[in-house]
């Protein structure tokens, strides 16, 4: 904070907040605010009907209820005397900051996130810990997928991705943030929406799942891995698309190395995409950060300079997206470390060829 100027931190709802105190606000038009002053005490002010999900720790903060009817922008103004530059949680409600500026109309507002990411994107042992234990988790999902384990032919998306969901939570995990399943050309599209398209032989299906999983202090983090299958044997042009993807990912992976660039990383996997002539159908970034939330810093993007450090967490997922006709992701998440990339996620990287 003093390195950015920034005189007051205020979290309300999103991962910074359960990240840094360990309670996470409900996403009600409720407010719930830490305040976290460069100088002084951090106080949280929350819904006094909230106040039971909370462990007190005075040791950290001081908690201020508020009943319905009273002013919650109030109770943080008070606290905003002389601040001129106040950090806001990205996630804040647009209407809390407006209410806040109307309160305190000499203020300067700029991003938590300035403060809050180099902290959050640099993991340590326990963290990763989580996070190892998340990849297992949604890697024995997916490894039994590969092994035909899963009848897929003749069942709606919807209803695979409804099952997939009920293994995150008995894998261990306290709930499910996605289950895309995308058949045949809907994988063309790589934020499908499981729907009512019948899966059928002969065709691809993409997985990519991914949930929360609560660590020893109770603070979430998250898993997130893709995988294709085929049923039946691939056609020719499909199997040669997915050949492209795996050595782009192994390309990607195999950059992800402490000192380099996060720019680099990307550079490396849309190399082997952009060679073989699939660039165009190469459509998002090599990898995003992973931890309390599915996607954070530090991303693995062209124009991101930032090197890599021994913690960061993200992932490698190139993917080949061709509309109309399919689709192919292949998704690990990596940490960086000083002996090298160390992927979390551990299962056949290959196209798995599934009974019909």
């Amino acid at each position: 904070m003093v390195d950015r100027g920034v005189d007051v931190l205020l979290l309300s709802v999103g991962a910074d907040l359960p990240y840094f105190c360990g309670y996470e606000a409900m996403p009600l038009e409720r407010l719930t605010m830490l305040v976290v002053p460069r100088d002084g005490d951090a106080t949280l002010v929350v819904p006094h009907l909230e106040a039971p999900r909370v462990a007190e720790r005075p040791d950290v903060f001081e908690m201020v209820t508020w009943r319905d009817g009273e002013d919650p922008i109030a109770l943080v103004a008070d606290r905003l005397a002389g601040v001129g530059t106040a950090a806001v949680g990205d996630q804040m409600w647009a209407g809390f900051a407006v209410d806040l500026l109307a309160a305190c109309p000499t203020l300067t507002l700029t991003r938590a996130s300035d403060v809050t990411a180099p902290i959050r994107m640099v993991k340590d042992a326990a963290e990763i810990a989580v996070l190892r234990d998340a990849a297992a988790a949604v890697d024995r999902i997916l490894a039994d997928v590969q092994a035909g384990g899963m009848p897929l032919v003749g069942r709606t998306e919807a209803d695979v991705a409804a099952q997939i969901a009920r293994r995150i939570i008995d894998e261990g995990h306290q709930r499910v943030n996605f289950t895309i399943v995308a058949s045949g050309p809907n994988a063309a599209s790589p934020h499908h929406e499981a729907g009512e398209r019948i899966i059928r032989a002969g065709e691809s299906v993409l997985f990519d799942i991914g949930g929360t999983m609560a660590g020893p202090d109770g603070v979430g983090y998250c898993s997130d891995i893709t995988r294709c299958v085929h049923i039946g044997p691939p056609a020719d042009g499909f199997a040669e698309l997915y050949e492209v993807l795996y050595a782009s990912h192994a390309a990607g992976v195999a950059a992800a190395t402490v000192g380099t660039p996060c720019a680099d990383v990307d550079a490396a996997a849309r190399r082997v995409i952009d060679d073989a002539g699939y660039g165009e159908f190469f459509v998002h970034r090599t990898g995003h950060g992973i931890g309390v939330e599915a996607h954070e810093h530090p991303n693995m993007v062209a124009g991101n300079d930032l090197p890599l450090v021994a913690g960061h967490a993200f992932s490698v997922e190139p993917g080949i997206y061709v509309p109309g006709v399919w689709g192919a992701r292949l998704e690990d998440i990596v940490v960086a470390t000083d002996a090298g990339p160390e992927p979390l996620n551990r299962i056949d990287h290959g196209l798995a060829v599934v009974d019909a």
